[in-house]
Parts: C-alpha cells; sequence; structure tokens
C-alpha cells in the first residue's frame, strides 16, 4: 500500500535541524512564533538595522584617504587598477577624486569620521567600524538582496526572517519583525520576505506619518463582538480547508494575521503614538525640523517597538524614486548632503536614547549600506557603485565600541586587512542573537538550508566582544 505525504510531513522526517522541529510543531498545530531558546544565550535580544538605500561612499563618509585626496585629478596607479572592472567605467583611465568632506577623528580611539555625520560621530565610543566590507554585486537589488538573504538572487528568506524562525516572537500583540521605509526600494519586498521559511516569518510593513499600520480600526458601526464572531467562523472554516491542505503555508500564515491584526487593534494604536513623549526626546531625534522629522519618526517609533517586543525592525532611508544615496552618480555632494541631514541626527538620537534607557546593553544596531562608491570620478560631481570596498557599524549588545575593524587599500578600493563579507556580516549578527549560523538551517531542495549557505566566519564577532 502507498503512501501520499505532504510536503510539510516529508519536511519533518527528512529535516535534522531547525526544519524538523518547525515543521512538526506545524503539523501539531504549535504556534510557528512561539518563543524559542536559542544555541547560546544571546548579547542581543532585539536588533534593528539602519539601511540606507542605494549606497554610501566610504571615502567620503567613514574611510578616510589622505592618498586619494593629495592624488586627486590623476590617473589610479596601474597596479592598483588591475583586476577592477565594470560596464560604466575603466579604472585605466578615470580620474580619482578627492573625498568631498574634511574628516576629524573622534571618542578615546580616535576614529576618523566625515564632517558629513557630525551627530553619529559623536557616537564613536559606541560602535566598532568595520572599513573592510566587500561584495561583489555591482548593482542595487542584487547587493541587497546578498546582504539581507545570503544570495544576490532573489527568493531566499532575509537575515529578519531567519531571526523569527530561529527565536521566535516575545509578544502576541504585535509583528516580530517589523520594516519600516521611505517609499518604494530597489529590493522590492522580496528584502524582507521569508523565501522559503513558513510566509508567517516576513517582515511586516510599517509606514510613515500618523498612521503606520493600516485599516488598524474598525469602520463605524462595527461591534467588538461581531468582529471576534465573524473571526471565529472565518478561521473555523479556513482550518477546516488546511485540514486537507497541510502544506499551504501561506494560508496558515493568513490565519495568523488575522488573529494578529486582532490583537494589534487593541496594542499597537499605544505603541505609535508617540504623543506621549517628551519634548526633549523627541527634539532628540529631529522631529518638528522638516529635515529630520519623517526619519526621526521612525527612529523614535523603531524604539518604542523594540520597547514593546517587537524583536527586529529592518529600517530603510531612502527610496528608488530618486530621493536616495544613489544620487551620488551624478550629484555626489548635494545627494549625500541631503540623506546625511535627513539621517545623521535621528540616528545619533536613537543611540543616544538606547543606551539612556539601558536598552544598548541587549539591543545590536546595525548602520549598513549594499555597497560603496568608486574613489573615481564619474561625470563632474559624481562616484559610481563599488562593490570591491566599503563601510559599516554596529554597536550595543555587548559590542566593545571605540575601535575599527579592517581597512582598505590606499585609495579604498579594496580591503587591505581582514575583508568582511555579507556571510561574515550575518553569521556573526546571528551569533550575537545566540544562533549559530551552521545550526539554524531548514530543508528545502533536498538540503539543509542557511543563511550564509556554506560561508560565514566568526573571528569578526569574536573581535566585537574583546574587552
Amino acid at each position: 500500500m502507498s503512501t501520499n505525504y505532504s510536503r510539510r510531513d516529508l519536511l519533518a522526517r527528512s529535516s535534522k535541524g531547525f526544519g524538523a522541529l518547525a515543521a512538526a510543531s506545524m503539523l501539531q498545530g504549535a504556534d510557528p512564533l512561539a518563543p524559542k531558546a536559542g544555541h547560546a544565550l544571546p548579547k542581543a535580544k532585539r536588533i534593528i538595522m539602519l539601511f540606507m538605500h542605494g549606497g554610501v561612499s566610504h571615502v567620503d563618509t567613514w574611510d578616510p584617504k589622505p592618498q586619494l585626496a593629495a592624488r586627486s585629478g590623476q590617473t589610479l596607479p596601474a597596479s592598483f587598477a588591475k583586476g577592477l572592472k565594470t560596464s560604466r567605467i575603466d579604472f585605466t583611465k578615470a580620474i580619482m577624486r578627492g573625498p568631498a568632506w574634511k574628516f576629524q577623528r573622534y571618542g578615546r580611539g580616535g576614529t576618523e569620521i566625515s564632517d558629513l555625520f557630525p551627530n553619529m560621530a559623536r557616537h564613536a565610543d559606541d560602535f566598532v567600524l568595520v572599513r573592510s566590507c566587500y561584495g561583489d554585486a555591482f548593482d542595487h537589488a542584487p547587493a541587497m538582496y546578498l546582504l539581507s538573504t545570503g544570495s544576490q538572487l532573489p527568493g531566499r528568506p532575509s537575515l529578519g526572517s531567519w531571526s523569527i524562525y530561529g527565536l521566535g516572537s516575545e509578544n502576541q500583540n504585535l509583528p516580530s519583525f517589523v520594516v519600516m521605509s521611505d517609499g518604494a526600494m530597489k529590493c522590492g519586498p522580496q528584502g524582507y520576505g521569508a523565501g522559503f521559511l513558513p510566509a508567517v516569518y516576513q517582515g511586516t510593513i510599517f509606514r510613515s506619518g500618523a498612521a503606520p499600520v493600516l485599516n488598524l480600526a474598525n469602520p463605524p458601526g462595527a461591534a467588538a463582538a461581531t468582529q471576534r464572531k465573524t473571526l471565529d467562523f472565518i478561521s473555523a472554516q479556513n482550518r477546516e480547508h488546511l485540514a486537507a491542505r497541510s502544506g499551504d503555508d501561506e494560508l496558515e500564515a493568513r490565519l495568523e494575521s488575522y488573529e494578529l491584526a486582532y490583537r494589534m487593534q487593541a496594542k499597537a494604536p499605544e505603541a505609535v503614538d508617540l504623543s506621549s513623549e517628551t519634548e526633549a526626546t523627541k527634539q532628540l531625534y529631529g522631529i518638528g525640523d522638516p529635515a529630520t522629522d519623517d526619519f526621526g519618526r521612525k527612529c523614535l517609533l523603531a524604539r518604542r517597538l523594540l520597547e514593546r517586543g517587537v524583536r527586529f525592525v529592518q529600517l530603510y532611508s531612502g527610496t528608488h524614486l530618486g530621493d536616495d544615496w544613489d544620487g551620488a552618480h551624478n550629484d555626489l555632494t548635494g545627494s549625500h548632503q541631503k540623506m546625511a541631514k535627513k539621517s545623521d541626527l535621528p540616528i545619533a538620537g536613537l543611540l543616544a536614547d538606547l543606551k539612556g534607557r539601558g536598552l544598548l546593553d541587549d539591543t545590536l544596531v546595525v548602520w549598513a549600506s549594499e555597497f560603496g562608491r568608486t574613489p573615481l570620478a564619474e561625470g563632474a560631481n559624481g562616484r559610481d557603485h563599488h562593490p570591491y570596498a566599503f563601510s559599516m557599524w554596529l554597536a550595543g549588545a555587548g559590542i566593545n565600541g571605540g575601535r575599527v575593524y579592517g581597512s582598505t587599500d590606499d585609495f579604498g578600493l579594496r580591503p587591505a586587512e581582514k575583508p568582511v563579507n555579507a556571510h561574515d556580516v550575518n553569521a556573526t549578527i546571528l551569533r550575537l542573537m545566540g544562533l549559530d549560523h551552521l545550526r539554524l538551517t531548514y530543508f528545502y531542495q533536498g538540503r539543509d538550508m542557511r543563511l550564509t549557505d556554506v560561508h560565514g566566519e566568526n573571528e569578526f564577532s569574536s573581535f566585537l566582544l574583546q574587552g
């Protein structure tokens, strides 16, 4: 007699990693978002990813290059240009462009930071600055996928989804993974999607303005008791439908979303209401100033969500509709001044607020961009994409700040020491959250898949926590 197994049955029988536990719990009707223990005690209970959409020029912000400044207007030495090729620029003929802003030393370690970020620079002792990041994706979407999902191709689970899959949710009334952006992004929803993980682990969009969550309130005349009765009826019908189709994770996610939305009606309005914050706190984030108000509200909302048990917040600065860091193609100084003005003070305010409330001790804050900008000039006032070297920083969660990890060559073209790729970053973030990237797996397409695939080093994370 033959036996027909559903996809979820096969997952439960075949996988030996976290995937087996997840599949089995779903088959038994267990809550897929229930809190789970990680592989080790976490340094970070929650995380906020600050993603600068469009590509920030590292040589103008975090990575000072005196040689680049001294030789601005000259062509690159042939030895440095070797092996660097793109479809838009010839590294052997294009001229070098010096930094558009001056650098100063900050903090006990004397970290050099550009005048473009005066507010974040005052927190130099709170973060480790990584100057040796690199990748191999020249276009925006693949580079964003690479950092977020470990693959240049869309369709893989994002870091936020893996985190919730591994650890579950600490709250029942708000999403565990929230995404905020300035609008449409070059990566699209794939940048924060659940990929082949169950859909319940995907990010939930919170929007700008007075109503971050749309359609949360009941229409006039709709009684709560009537709504509850309606939801119970829909749930019963859906579960009857699901009983014969146990592999439909999208239906399972929809069932969970109905219940979460119902619970959010009671809790979300208070969470997103900033009126209870003091004027001093609002000023700290730049709320009230037209240049910083929008991003400042997002950063303050992120702090409030983290306080209420949201585990992962992904916050994007910039939109693909021309208002992002990618304006550096034609107007490096104008685009970077505008985007820095929007984000520098709010991010500094977030760090100060988290620290003042004791939340930075177990909250990981990551500042990143999909790539840097070429040290060579593009046109009269521009820089092209440069994935071969760029910078990022990490703060909180036990990280010993005020230090720099890695370096690039004299012109900021390639890492010179301690190179760090997307897999190293993701392995490190998971480790800080108490998850072993080698053991956090999900059975898919015949093998145990993981965020870092076959990559990822831990020496980077060891440095971050050194005393």
